[in-house]
């Protein structure tokens, strides 16, 4: 019932991650790529006018019948929602108010959050900061999948309901991998989210909620958009374990599609990373990238030499954890 065909094991490989090294010589050739550093004043705008856009909705499908909830669900709200997680994304790395002000960053996220129904910001932030500081790591970086997804989702079928599944694993495998004690903001997140749920059922009903959940679920699952979540960390070519798309979804994606450029420089904001590139522009032009997230999604289906096993590790030593 497990392996019928391609991997059976992650590519271990017993190297640093590249990203140190290339952010180093990269500043030390273009200094000016330190100025892109530090927040994005308009990410605040554009984040609260998705989250009023939603609230609209929500408005506007409480008298809808379930089809209809469901089909714009996936059709609408749900690419604002993909975008929201995204939004936090970028979030994560202080960009919404600068370093200085860490603290608004996190309840700004948190307002993000909203529209995605159910509280994820804050555990987002506290396992995304080990994805960038030990990427690949063994037990550490929870973004890789466990070996039990490895050996069974291994046949396109298969594939297919691990894509559909995979809001799921993103939720749950960090409490198998790496689980980490609930801390107050994850709390905050929870109650500030479990009250604003309550609020709109209380106005609207439970169909907006509906509207709100099963859009992300649907979304962060088979949709194009989840064509970014296969493209930056999957091994298409061996070796090779990030990868850049340069195509237009980054527009609604908060471009995280720059992601070779974003693992270089994580406290650049998304909607400077096309810079550091235009910068940069012999470190990355030569470097694998894809051109479309749904022949992404196409060859993780049906090359049986990409799956869940198609992932680069490493094992980080005792002495440097932090």
């Amino acid at each position: 019932m497990g392996k019928t065909g391609g991997r059976d094991d992650f590519e271990w490989v017993y190297t640093d991650q590249p990203h140190t090294a290339r952010r180093k010589e990269i500043l030390a050739k273009y200094p000016e790529i330190k100025t892109l550093m530090g927040p994005d004043p308009q990410l605040k705008w554009v984040v609260s006018g998705l989250v009023l856009i939603q609230l609209v909705a929500c408005y506007l499908v409480h008298d809808l019948s379930w089809k209809w909830v469901f089909f714009w669900a996936y059709g609408f709200g749900g690419c604002i929602n993909h975008s929201l997680t995204l939004a936090i994304h970028d979030i994560s790395h202080n960009v919404a108010f600068g370093n200085k002000l860490a603290k608004w960053n996190r309840w700004f996220a948190m307002w993000a959050n909203l529209p995605i129904g159910l509280p994820y910001s804050a555990s987002f932030k506290k396992y995304h900061i080990d994805h960038h500081r030990y990427l690949g790591g063994d037990q550490l970086d929870v973004d890789i999948p466990t070996d039990w997804e490895g050996w069974f989702f291994c046949t396109p079928a298969r594939k297919v309901l691990w894509l559909f599944l995979q809001p799921f694993f993103y939720a749950l495998r960090p409490l198998v991998v790496n689980p980490k004690p609930v801390g107050p903001m994850e709390i905050q997140n929870t109650v500030v989210q479990l009250l604003a749920d309550a609020i709109i059922y209380y106005f609207w009903g439970l169909k907006p909620i509906v509207y709100l959940i099963a859009g992300s679920i649907l979304c962060l699952g088979i949709h194009p958009f989840s064509g970014h979540f296969i493209a930056e960390h999957y091994m298409f070519l061996k070796g090779h374990e990030t990868y850049s798309y340069y195509g237009p979804l980054n527009f609604l994606t908060f471009n995280v599609g720059y992601h070779m450029e974003h693992h270089d420089f994580p406290s650049i904001p998304g909607s400077k990373l096309p810079q550091v590139k235009k910068i940069a522009a012999e470190y990355y032009d030569s470097l694998p990238q894809h051109t479309s997230w749904f022949q992404v999604l196409w060859d993780f289906v049906f090359d049986e030499n990409i799956g869940p096993y198609a992932r680069i590790k490493r094992e980080y030593k005792l002495s440097k954890l932090e």
